[in-house]
């Protein structure tokens, strides 16, 4: 009898597996990958609740938060675990949905505090001496220019540049398509400096050899005729900057967070650089605050009503010095 009960549950938990799985492609639209990554986080869930003698549906927050001291005891890393966490707490709202549950034992479940660690960004003084260290003499010289003024005026990751397509730049609308993560494409602003180095590295593209297949990508490797690889891209920007005596640790990603730094800068508004990144979570977006907090405190202490008028006051009730 007991025997029986234990196969019923294993098979019911089967089923709940395959309808979760289900619910994260269809209802989330969920890349392959991320559903692999959200199942792998709910078998470390179901592993701990298996030697605990748990069932899966009764569950409480105790067992939940008993789950999550365990991570942290084990010493996984504090984004890892809240990853983890927040696989679990998706896998207990689907059961909540499903009607599997009747109270979300997830709902108060907290992940660890992950502190910012603050991205190097460049300035634009650096910027410009990075690629003023291009040297076009050399037959790569003005692809490796066009790489960078299209880094920084677009805020790509690297995979966005590598795969860029010339069917996908609309350089008379000012604008190219990015292909992002999960296979988003999105719209992003093109600066006229970026479209001029483009132009004349084209210049140089036509004289080379595309080998079938790739004929479509705009960054290529005159030597090996074929679409640069990220690896190439780090390698160049890690030169370049030691040429132009950077001691900051720098990547291409350094051009994507600038990029983004000074459009906060320059008054751009978070929703909008969460658009030009493509960001899913304006959350993603909100690190660039943490950079420029002091000069967005200096804005608000400037130009509130209440300090306005604190200062007008004041200025009121000093003497006059003759």
């Amino acid at each position: 009898m007991e025997i029986d009960e234990k196969k019923k549950k294993k098979e019911q938990l089967a089923l709940i597996i395959r309808k979760y799985r289900q619910y994260l492609k269809l209802e989330k639209s969920f890349s392959p990958n991320t559903q692999e990554a959200y199942l792998a986080d709910l078998d470390k869930l179901l592993s701990y609740l298996l030697l605990e003698d748990i069932d899966v549906l009764d569950v409480t927050l105790a067992d939940l938060e008993g789950f999550a001291a365990g991570l942290h005891d084990i010493g996984i890393h504090a984004r890892s675990q809240a990853r983890i966490i927040s696989g679990v707490k998706s896998f207990y709202r689907f059961l909540l949905m499903a009607d599997y549950i009747e109270a979300d034992p997830g709902e108060l479940l907290e992940g660890p505090k992950i502190g910012f660690k603050l991205p190097e960004v460049l300035t634009v003084e650096e910027i410009d001496r990075i690629i003023a260290t291009v040297d076009l003499s050399k037959p790569e010289g003005q692809r490796n220019r066009a790489i960078l003024e299209t880094l920084y005026s677009c805020g790509l990751r690297v995979s966005e540049l590598i795969g860029l397509k010339l069917s996908e730049l609309y350089f008379d609308e000012g604008f190219i398509k990015v292909e992002g993560k999960g296979n988003k494409q999105r719209l992003v602003p093109i600066s006229p400096r970026a479209i001029h180095e483009l132009t004349l590295y084209f210049m140089d593209r036509n004289q080379i050899e595309i080998k079938p297949g790739y004929q479509d990508f705009v960054f290529i490797s005159a030597r090996r005729k074929k679409p640069l690889s990220r690896i190439m891209i780090f390698h160049l920007i890690k030169e370049l900057a030691e040429q132009a005596g950077i001691t900051k640790s720098i990547s291409p990603h350094t051009f994507r967070h600038s990029f983004a730094t000074h459009l906060l800068e320059g008054g751009a508004n978070l929703r909008a650089i969460q658009c030009m990144l493509g960001h899913e979570s304006i959350a993603t977006t909100e690190i660039y605050t943490h950079i420029d907090r002091n000069r967005l405190r200096n804005e608000i202490i400037e130009h509130h009503p209440r300090n306005i008028k604190y200062r007008k006051e004041k200025a009121r009730k000093s003497p006059s010095v003759h």
